[in-house]
């Protein structure tokens, strides 16, 4: 699905100016049905110029919690071929990561556990603009750092990075209204786009 704020759809065509438009894959590691970190992944992805943006749901994609017993026993789940391919074919990936207890939010952490069983370099190298935000003042930065951290031995390609501290002051209505974090984020969305 196409997405931009507010749930308008892209109206544009495959090709602006004879160059095929970059398929942006977005989502949030997080499976609540009002995730505010799949807003902000939404609204940033909608910044990219010349794409075509997918906004994808973790709850989509359902997986047993994984146990080296249970994949012995059954194998890797559809579900994870699946969510791997959606990154291997994506030109860039724009993330924004729940923050759990100061970690990854256990639904993101069990998908990304289940795709390194298929491939340890499961972001495929593929150009990141990776952020984070919470309600509170530290707008997901210790799991910011933890997917810095960890992410390049993963394939990850991380080309900007952006937090958003105190959401429901700094996001309405599906924008940002703080206009120093505007301008922070669309520079770190000009570097991702520049990179895809």
């Amino acid at each position: 699905m196409s997405c931009c704020p507010n749930g308008e759809r892209r109206n544009r065509n495959k090709f602006k100016n004879n160059i095929e438009m970059k398929k942006i894959l977005a989502f949030a590691g997080s499976n609540s049905k009002t995730s505010i970190n799949k807003q902000l992944a939404t609204y940033a992805a909608s910044l990219v110029g010349n794409a075509e943006v997918n906004v994808v749901d973790l709850n989509d994609y359902p997986l047993p919690l994984y146990g080296i017993d249970l994949e012995n026993v059954s194998g890797i789940p559809e579900n994870a071929q699946v969510f791997l391919d959606l990154i291997s074919s994506a030109d860039g990936i724009v993330l924004s990561l729940a923050e759990h207890n100061g970690a990854y939010a256990t639904v993101f952490k069990n998908i990304y556990d289940w795709m390194s069983r298929i491939d340890g370099k499961l972001l495929s190298n593929k150009p990141m603009l990776l952020m984070a935000t919470s309600p509170g003042a530290r707008g997901g930065a210790t799991v910011l750092d933890i997917a810095k951290g960890r992410f390049p031995y993963m394939g990850g390609n991380i080309v900007s990075t952006f937090s958003l501290p105190s959401f429901y002051d700094n996001f309405k209505d599906g924008n940002l209204v703080n206009e120093e974090f505007k301008v922070q984020l669309n520079i770190e969305v000009l570097k991702f786009e520049k990179s895809i």
